[in-house]
Formats: C-alpha cells, structure tokens, sequence
C-alpha cells in the first residue's frame, strides 16, 4: 500500500490502515527515538525470525474482498464486561474491551467478529517493537466495513504495551475507525492521541509478543499469522 506522512511524527513509515472505505486508510509512524530495537534489545531481528517453534505453519489464506456491513445501531451493554478472544495459529489472546474510551468502535468490533469478519484474516503488518496490525480481509491495508466511527481518544491518551487501538487516515477526524486494529508491543508507541483506544490485552500478552517478533524491517510478516476466529465474550 502506498505510505502517507503524518506532520506531527518524523521517522519512518509504518502505515496502520484500517477504517471504512477502500482506498488507503491510514498512516502510524514510529516516533524518532522509539525504534523497534529499542523495544526488546535482547533480541535481534534475526533471531526472532529464526526462532524456531514460535507457531503452527499455515498458509495465509486468500485476500477477500468483503461486502458492506451494516453499522450497528445500539451500544453495548456497559453493565456487562466485554472481551474478544482472538484465535491464531500462533496462539490466543483476549482484549479487554473499555466502553468508557471505545463504545461505538467496541461495538462494531463486536458486531464484525459475531458475523465472521475476522475469520481467515491475517495480521498483514507486523512492526516489532511497535505494533501488530490486522482486521482487513484484502490483507492489503486499505480495507474496511464500508463504515466508519469515530470515538475522539482523551487528550492524555497513551499507547503502551498492550494497548489496542483502531487505524485511521490521516483526513479522518481523531478516534475514527473501520475493522482494523493494532495492538501496540513495544514499551511506548510515543503516538499522538488521534487513535481510538478500544480496550488492552487481558490475557495472552505472550502470544501478541510472540506475533510480534514476525516481521521484518519492511514490517511485512516473515511468516502467515492466521486469525481463525475472534470470539466474543460477554459477562
């Protein structure tokens, strides 16, 4: 996908797309002094792509094109607990999901993965040290439900390890997101506070570092990172 460039961020182009429409959606950039390296320094990028027994090898299925989705129209029950199970073949991990900060996107989160969205997607940009991103069946980076929401993030809003957030454009107004996510692995992201925080890893921080760790310096995956299934969980 073609790279955009955020005025506020100056390093190198790492595109978090994902919101509503087809074009490209989105642009993150690592902060200067927030490398990936500096994130798990005692782990070189060769080594973690020659660690072995990391996941099950799969196949990365085949880019979809979706059909529309309809966005949902009522808000999720905020006396209830809400989390989403993601199920990959290198592992599960829960997020959290926090209604206080992400109602509308939590609940189209959760109306996407009831209707199967996210099965047999990949995460299709893997930045280690900074974030994993996926949620877009084309696996292009541009994809999306054909909506959009908007949940305006708190000015002090921080992206730290195992925070998730939703992707973005950069016209699109703060908060705005579509179907994909990023789950933030390094330490700090050291982002601005334009991005949608839906929730935090609740269990399976192991398995999103592990994910993590698969991706080279063009943050393109080394290996298939499959999502068979997200799961919604209520109590």
């Amino acid at each position: 996908m073609r790279h955009w460039i955020l005025a506020l961020i100056a390093a190198f182009a790492l595109a978090i797309a994902g919101c509503g429409g087809d074009d490209d959606e989105g642009d993150l950039q690592a902060p200067a002094g927030s490398s990936q390296a500096q994130s798990e320094p005692t782990q070189t990028e060769e080594q973690a792509q020659t660690t072995p027994g990391a996941c099950k090898a799969v196949e990365a299925p085949s880019p979809r094109e979706p059909s529309e989705q309809p966005k949902p129209k009522q808000p999720l029950d905020a006396s209830k607990q809400w989390s989403l199970v993601v199920k990959t073949n290198c592992g599960d991990f829960t997020i959290g999901l926090d209604l206080s900060t992400g109602p509308k996107a939590g609940a189209s989160m959760v109306s996407l993965a009831r209707g199967g969205w996210f099965d047999g997607t990949i995460f299709h940009r893997i930045a280690p040290g900074f974030v994993i991103q996926g949620g877009d069946p084309t696996a292009s980076g541009s994809g999306g439900p054909g909506y959009a929401t908007v949940d305006p993030p708190p000015k002090g809003a921080a992206y730290t390890k195992g925070v998730v957030a939703m992707a973005k454009t950069p016209d699109e107004p703060a908060g705005a997101g579509g179907s994909q996510f990023f789950v933030v692995t390094g330490p700090d992201a050291g982002l601005p506070p334009d991005y949608a925080v839906i929730g935090k890893i609740t269990d399976g921080q192991d398995v999103v570092q592990k994910i993590g760790r698969l991706g080279n310096q063009s943050e393109q995956p080394t290996e298939a990172v499959v999502i068979s299934t997200v799961e919604v969980v209520e109590g």
